[in-house]
Order: structure tokens, then sequence, then C-alpha cells
């Protein structure tokens, strides 16, 4: 079963994609989550089927990021940002000298707690970065259609999580002297949720750390979720 929109089939279906492949704009409209893998260089588009779950429906390339692996700290390391963040309306750039940009919304409440400072960190065209993610102008043109779309169709806020690589525990040993290693340990509990739920954690900052799924009286929080997960505070 399948309707038009913006001139594209739209699929009730979630099916995963490879980057640039035919038909790779089926589930524009729907409900969206993304994720970002530095060391994989992976940007990750899920959408939301019937039951409420997300299903991977394309993985792009990133062209270029900056910085290495860790969180950006201050304006002018060069660092591209890991944590997570949301996106809306407000910060969609169509007209943005990179071709298209969604700003990330550097600092967020954890940043800030820290006080780190930085601003306009994009995800954008041109395959340029100094702090951003970089794509090229045809898989950023994709992006940008299935966050304004969705966006556009009732979705208040898009969860962006960003990751220096894939946080399994094999990776988390891999990296266990890294000097990032116990900020790290903050977002695995995350991606952890993800992976096995197929919906995103509920994030929110408590007392300067990320907590993972914390129902508090007073929480910073960047989104709210259906999930119920224990917390998963990193000290």
């Amino acid at each position: 079963m399948k309707r038009m929109l913006f001139g594209f089939a739209l699929s009730l279906l979630p099916v995963p994609l490879s980057a640039g492949s035919a038909g790779a704009l089926e589930r524009i409209g729907a409900r969206i989550f993304i994720q970002i893998f530095k060391e994989e260089k992976r940007l990750e588009i899920y959408t939301q089927d019937r039951t409420g779950h997300y299903q991977l429906t394309q993985s792009y390339p990133i062209c270029r990021y900056s910085g290495g692996l860790g969180p950006k700290t201050q304006k002018g390391d060069f660092k591209s940002p890991e944590g997570f963040y949301s996106i809306n309306l407000k910060q969609l750039k169509p007209d943005s000298r990179y071709y298209r940009a969604i700003n990330l919304g550097f600092p967020n409440a954890f940043d800030k707690a820290k006080g780190y400072s930085g601003s306009d960190l994009m995800i954008h065209g041109a395959c340029k970065s100094i702090g951003c993610y970089a794509m090229t102008d045809r898989y950023m043109g994709e992006i940008y259609q299935y966050v304004e779309s969705a966006l556009h169709h009732g979705q208040h806020e898009i969860k962006i999580n960003i990751y220096p690589f894939r946080m399994t525990r094999k990776n988390m040993r891999r990296h266990q002297n890294n000097d990032n290693y116990s900020f790290w340990k903050q977002l695995q509990p995350a991606y952890e949720y993800f992976a096995q739920n197929s919906i995103p954690a509920t994030v929110s900052v408590i007392g300067g750390q990320y907590a993972v799924n914390v129902k508090s009286k007073n929480p910073s929080s960047f989104w709210r979720s259906e999930s119920g997960y224990s917390l998963s505070k990193m000290k």
C-alpha cells in the first residue's frame, strides 16, 4: 500500500536501503531517529513502523568530520560533537553556503553544565568540515528531506545520538584506556537500549551527567519516550 508525497512513493513498510539506491526516499514523511558513528563514518536514519519501533532505513557514509574521537569541549578545538542532541524546524538551514544544513543544537544541557563552548555545529553538505559532520551534497539532500518531512508531518523533535564508535562491549574494551572512557560510559546505555529494543532511550541531564531513562522531579530532559528503562547513570 503506497501513497504519494512530494512526488515520491511512500511505503508503509520500512525497507533498509543503502545510500543512493533506487527508492531511497520511500519512507520520507515517517517519524525518524538518527545515529552517527564517528569511527565508522556512518550516519544512519531509522523510521518508525506501525508497532512504534524504529527500523534502519538508510545508512550514509560521512564524507568528513574533524578532531578525531572525543567530545567537543571548547570553541576552536575543531572537534565534532558527541552526545545526545535533538533538532526542530528552527534548526534547518535550507540556504546554507554548504548546500543544506541542520544545526545539531550544540551546546546542549550537558555541554552547558560542563562549561563547553562552541556554536553552529552542523550536519551539512559540501564535504568540508571544521567541527561539523559533512556529507556529499547528494546525500545531504536526502537527509534533509527525511528530516524536514518528518517535522512537517507532526514529529516535534528528532533525536540525534552521536557516538564515537558502535558502543559494543568489544569496542568499549578496545578503548578502555582512552581519556574519554568515563564520558563514553555515559553514552553506552542509550546505544545498548536502542540496540535491544528498537526504541530510542530517554536521556536526561542530572547533576551534570547524562542519565538514561531516569524520571526525576526536575531533570533537564532532551526528549520523552514511552520506554521505561532502569537508571543507567555513570559517574
